[in-house]
């Protein structure tokens, strides 16, 4: 996956952005990206196994360095459910899930920061892979299963908290009232937002890592261009790096309080 010599910006930046993608069935629509896949499930993985390990080792002593952290993260993540999510009954569940998406979107967005000729070269040598993409929150069929999963447990909690009668009930009489003739507006007003919401909820997050991807290869491109250039490139990449781990961990934690509060608006009745 390494840029060859005689590769111009625009083959370079398509190379980079090629996924590894395997068609299921006929045609092209029912394609999995491969890459996107086993990076997830690797990272997802791995952040189970050292979380588990982490945990394994705890003493109700004094802390070890991994311990305090993560102890950290723990209480964080809980004081920000309690803040939002205000059924204590169902908290046991929400917090939890609320630290696995979090974890889980912050490593795969941390991929973001991995070389991608050198790891493409090693890519290319160690296991014959052309093309493969790193970060697999910059394909949007990722972020919008995870948003997707976060939308059915949404539904799920909702029909959960009001009973399917009343989930069926406040579809058709909210917000506007539950006159028969209203009920096509509310109708229409509640699929809006059931639509919008995994929109928004996974494309915000699929815009900033695309967007993070592509700065980092024209910078790369900028600095193949000469000496002086690379100077440049590196100061400015160095820059931007520094500015990404932001983007990192804020979009890491948009996406998981936003889980957190649909999840907590599927249990209000209207």
């Amino acid at each position: 996956m390494a840029a060859e010599k005689d590769f111009n910006p625009t083959d370079y930046i398509q190379h980079h952005l090629t996924f590894f993608n395997k068609p299921v069935g006929e045609g092209d629509f029912w394609t999995l990206n491969v890459d996107s896949l086993v990076t997830a499930g690797v990272l997802g993985v791995l952040a189970l196994a050292v979380l588990w390990w982490i945990v394994r080792g705890a003493t109700p002593g004094v802390p070890t360095k991994r311990q305090a952290f993560v102890e950290l993260a723990f209480d964080f993540i809980d004081e920000q459910v309690k803040g939002i999510f205000h059924h204590g009954d169902r908290n046991a569940f929400v917090a939890p899930a609320a630290l696995t998406v979090f974890v889980w979107v912050l490593l795969m967005n941390a991929m973001d920061f991995l070389p991608v000729d050198i790891m493409g070269w090693i890519l290319e040598k160690v296991f014959h892979v052309h093309a493969f993409r790193l970060v697999p929150t910059a394909d949007v069929n990722t972020t919008f299963a995870l948003s997707l999963s976060v939308w059915l447990l949404m539904i799920g909690f909702s029909i959960s908290a009001k009973g399917l009668g009343g989930w069926i009930h406040e579809l058709f009489c909210a917000p506007f009232g539950s006159n028969v003739l209203l009920w096509p507006f509310n109708l229409m007003f509640n699929f809006i937002e059931y639509v919008s919401k995994p929109l928004s909820h996974s494309l915000r997050l699929f815009g900033n890592m695309y967007a993070g991807e592509i700065i980092f290869l024209l910078l790369w491109l900028l600095a193949a261009t000469s000496g002086l250039a690379a100077v440049f490139a590196i100061i400015l990449g160095l820059g931007w790096a520094i500015f990404h781990i932001l983007i990192v961990v804020l979009q890491a934690y948009i996406f998981m309080m936003l889980t957190v509060v649909y999840i907590s608006m599927a249990h209000e009745h209207h």
